[in-house]
């Protein structure tokens, strides 16, 4: 059976460094066989990607920044030593940053979920939220959360 650092490499996916918190708290907390992400902002060359959907990001803006969410979500798992711990991705909490009248959350949420069906393949597939909000810390386009069960 492939790791999962096997799968990245041969998807060609280098993860960033795991984003230090910007507030009061962890990354990362695991109970009771779960590993809870708290939620990510899309970094892409060290920078958040800003911006609101339904104004001045598109649909497939959305996606690339949920997409950079994901890698943040699994570089997290990494950083505390659960990557190749992961049993399945359980759910992941798509928030996006919008206007009142864009409704197509869950195509840009898509971004992430396909994200993690690659990496995982079967045990990437989630149940999931995807949510318009007025705004996202440090002005992001989206911030996705995770919860993943581990294996003993």
């Amino acid at each position: 059976m492939m790791t999962v650092a096997a799968r990245l490499a041969e998807l060609g996916i280098q993860l960033p460094k795991a984003a230090a918190p910007v507030a009061s708290y962890v990354p990362v907390v695991v109970e009771g066989g779960f590993a809870h992400v708290s939620g990510q902002l899309p970094f892409v060359d060290g920078q958040v990607v800003k911006g609101r959907l339904g104004d001045d990001v598109d649909v497939a803006g959305g996606q690339d920044a949920a997409r950079a969410c994901g890698l943040m979500i699994i570089a997290q798992l990494e950083a505390a030593g659960l990557l190749e711990r992961v049993g399945r991705i359980v759910k992941l909490g798509a928030f996006i940053n919008c206007t009142a009248d864009f409704t197509d959350q869950p195509e840009v949420a898509n971004g992430a979920s396909d994200l993690m069906e690659q990496v995982f393949g079967d045990a990437g597939k989630h149940a999931r939220a995807a949510v318009g909000v007025p705004a996202l810390p440090r002005g992001a386009a989206v911030e996705v959360d995770a919860i993943v069960a581990l294996k003993a």
